[in-house]
């Protein structure tokens, strides 16, 4: 009981810090590190919770009786299926951050956000508080 608590206290610990990384840090690479922080919390959660005190496999040989409390192995094929989708989105998004540092030298979110505006690629920041006063252009 008391090694499945501290597993829910690490996976607060680490959702948390993955959080806090993807928001607050301006570098991308550092948001990517934040987002395999947080996969690798949801992860430790789907094991966590799939624990069966005194549990077998799932494996009953023939002409046995089933009498044993059995593990389900249905969260640990959806944890490794999860692991192959979060190391292959970790190496699209660093391929991705290569190819824009290469075009803009840069993987500070700030900076790129300026440096798109000024190549015309996003939009102006809009005005605070609408259109001037707040009266109805005719």
């Amino acid at each position: 009981m008391l090694t499945t608590r501290h597993s829910y206290v690490a996976f607060a610990l680490l959702l948390c810090i993955g959080l806090y990384m993807m928001i607050a840090n301006p570098n991308l690479v550092k948001k990517i590190i934040g987002l395999n922080l947080f996969q690798t919390a949801i992860f430790l959660l789907f094991i966590t919770s799939a624990y069966v005190e005194g549990g077998a496999m799932p494996i009953v040989p023939e002409g046995a009786a089933e009498t044993q409390t059995f593990v389900s192995p249905l969260p640990h094929v959806i944890v490794l299926t999860a692991i192959v989708v979060g190391v292959s989105l970790t190496a699209v998004g660093l391929a991705l951050c290569i190819r824009i540092y290469d075009e803009y030298g840069t993987l500070r979110t700030d900076v790129l956000r300026d440096l798109l505006r000024d190549e015309g690629s996003l939009p102006e920041r809009p005005a605070i508080g609408g259109n001037d006063g707040g009266e109805a252009d005719e």
